[in-house]
C-alpha cells in the first residue's frame, strides 16, 4: 500500500526526473493552470461521488484528488511536512472561528 509521504516523493522525483510519456511528466509541462483545472475538476467529482451510494466510486475519486493535490504542492514547492505541520498546530483548537487564528482576511 502506498501512503502519501511516498507518492509525493514519487511525483518529486518525477518533476526533477521527467519520464516522458508520463501523466505525471504531462502535468508538469503543461503547467500551473493545468495542473489547477485538474484539481478542480477532481474536486467536483469528489462531490458527485460523495451524493451516490458506491463507496468504491468515492474512493476512486478521493484518490484522483489527492494525487492532483499533491502534484500541486510539488508544483508549488509544498511539502507534506509543511502541511502535517499546519494540521498539528490546529490540533485541539474548537471549531469557533474565535477560538482559531486570525482569519480575518479570508
Amino acid at each position: 500500500m502506498q501512503d502519501l509521504d511516498e507518492l509525493y516523493q514519487l511525483i518529486l522525483d518525477r518533476k526533477n526526473k521527467p519520464k516522458e510519456g508520463s501523466y505525471t511528466d504531462y502535468l508538469f509541462t503543461k503547467g500551473l493552470d493545468k495542473i489547477l483545472k485538474k484539481v478542480g475538476e477532481e474536486s467536483t467529482e469528489v462531490v458527485v461521488a460523495a451524493k451516490n451510494d458506491s463507496d468504491d466510486e468515492f474512493v476512486y475519486e478521493l484518490a484522483d484528488l489527492a494525487y492532483h493535490v499533491l502534484v500541486l504542492m510539488v508544483d508549488r514547492g509544498i511539502s507534506v511536512d509543511q502541511v502535517k505541520k499546519e494540521l498539528a498546530e490546529r490540533e485541539g483548537l474548537m471549531s469557533k472561528t474565535k477560538e482559531r487564528r486570525d482569519i480575518k482576511d479570508l
